[in-house]
């Protein structure tokens, strides 16, 4: 659900960057697919759920999406869609300015972009200087996001919070482009009050919010797509700032609390069903 009846009023700073008016296209298998991965479409009604159809099918058809040594999907290109157009919903027409490619990678990789016995293991990345927009996912990683949404973290939207961030020319963790001047202190005050819980032990919130601001935002942003109503319960500050920057009541949105699915062992199946154990898969451990 929205918030305000229109963004562009709301955030007067937003900027729309319709580069291509053709008809779009919608095939009638993405509908089946999203019913069954993206919780998000699924718990929409009919009317924004056909918004969120055609919203994909503008990123698909303005953003490439090609793999290095692994295939490109349908259901691939629906979920790198789906974590770009999430939290942009609530900004209906308006597309992400510093993006003009995602590449998919078979694993986990390092800041070489190696995956091959990777000196560390990143699932995902907005590139700059001679990657500048470009952003790289670990394929078995994206699935994961999308077929956990009970465990605050999603790697796709993680990463397209930081492009979110990114609008004003920089990822600081304070998305000036949505906010208004009011409201930036407040915020920069609340995320130095939540980061000091992290590190603290006294936070919900995944530690890796407590890197930087930056950092704790796209965290956050995770947490308040995938687990509002817990968020809104046990950070109802930060849940009520990020419904105003996502212009999103994600508590009306996903209106059913899912059973949360039993934990992954190292050893179990991975669940992004490429038959391999979840260290070897999504964890990246060779």
């Amino acid at each position: 659900m929205l918030i305000g009846t229109s963004a562009l009023v709301a955030f007067p700073f937003v900027k729309k960057y319709i580069r291509n008016q053709k008809p779009l296209i919608i095939p009638p298998n993405w509908h089946g697919i999203l019913v069954q991965k993206v919780r998000f479409f699924r718990e929409l009604d009919e009317v924004d759920r056909q918004d969120f159809l055609e919203q994909l099918a503008r990123f698909l058809r303005n953003v490439p999406i090609n793999g290095v040594q692994v295939e490109v999907t349908l259901a691939d290109r629906l979920l790198v869609a789906s974590s770009a157009v999430i939290p942009l919903f609530g900004f209906r027409g308006w597309e992400y300015g510093y993006l003009d490619e995602v590449i998919l990678y078979p694993s986990a990789f390092d800041q070489n972009f190696n995956f091959e016995n990777p000196q560390e293991l990143i699932i995902g990345m907005v590139g700059s200087g001679a990657m500048e927009g470009k952003m790289i996912l670990s394929k078995p990683a994206l699935h994961v996001g999308f077929d956990n949404s009970q465990d605050k973290q999603n790697v796709g939207i993680h990463e397209f919070i930081h492009l979110y961030d990114k609008e004003d020319g920089v990822i600081d963790g304070v998305p000036v482009s949505f906010m208004n001047d009011e409201h930036i202190m407040p915020w920069i005050d609340l995320v130095r009050v939540e980061m000091s819980k992290i590190h603290s032990g006294e936070s919900g919130i995944r530690g890796y919010g407590g890197l930087n601001g930056k950092e704790f935002f796209a965290v956050a942003g995770e947490y308040f797509f995938e687990r509002p109503h817990l968020l809104e319960d046990n950070h109802p500050e930060l849940y009520a700032m990020l419904s105003m920057f996502f212009n999103q009541k994600m508590t009306d949105t996903l209106r059913v609390k899912e059973i949360k699915p039993k934990p992954l062992g190292r050893n179990s199946p991975c669940p992004c069903g490429s038959g391999d154990k979840y260290k070897h898969c999504c964890l990246g451990i060779k």
